[in-house]
């Protein structure tokens, strides 16, 4: 890595990916800086990229309302950030090597939040915190550990904005579902 993670404010100056060529802006977090959940999505999208903030676009605004719905306030109660700080070019899937440049900003971050417990929202945060390269259904709602705390993999809302449905089962009464589930377990620590 050409530059140090020792603060959160030099990823702003990072370069150790071609991600850095072209964004607009590093898109580090929004929330609470101790919340006790963090959710970690993929990477930051055109909206992102141009406010510096994650969940900011289309996808977060349905994150938010789906968050304040099951009883959290996204800006007190949670710590929000993506795997990868800069937007990949036209919002494709961040590369492995993309993902493992902004690995120690990611560590750093769950560092200095200490989560009790961390939400993954899609297959690629899973895949980043997790190592686990498997199918959302079969993992979303089950409860995972890593280093001491609680995992919930939960469908991104980009997903969800594809399938609307309000169906009992569908996918985002599953999310639905699942946040509760996160409360829950808040509850019990």
């Amino acid at each position: 890595m050409t530059n140090s993670c020792s603060s959160l404010e030099s990823c702003r100056s990072c370069t150790a990916c071609p991600l850095s060529e072209t964004r607009d802006q590093v898109v580090i977090a929004r929330g609470q800086p101790k919340a006790r959940v963090m959710l970690i999505g993929e990477a930051p999208g055109a909206r992102e990229d141009a406010t510096g903030q994650p969940f900011v676009g289309r996808s977060g605004q349905a994150l938010d309302r789906l968050l304040k719905e099951v009883g959290f306030d996204p800006e007190s109660d949670l710590y929000i950030c993506n795997a990868v700080k800069c937007r990949p070019p036209g919002n494709r899937r961040p590369k492995r090597s993309e993902l493992l440049a902004c690995r120690p900003w990611l560590d750093l971050q769950l560092d200095q939040v200490n989560p009790d417990v961390i939400v993954l929202a899609g297959a690629t945060a899973v895949d980043a915190i997790l190592g686990l390269k498997q199918a959302m259904t079969g993992l979303r709602g089950q409860w995972q550990t890593w280093q001491g705390r609680d995992v919930m993999p939960i469908f991104h809302p980009s997903y969800l904005l594809r399938n609307p449905s309000q169906a009992e089962g569908a996918p985002l009464d599953l999310t639905r579902r699942d946040l509760y589930t996160v409360g829950r377990r808040l509850c019990e620590r």
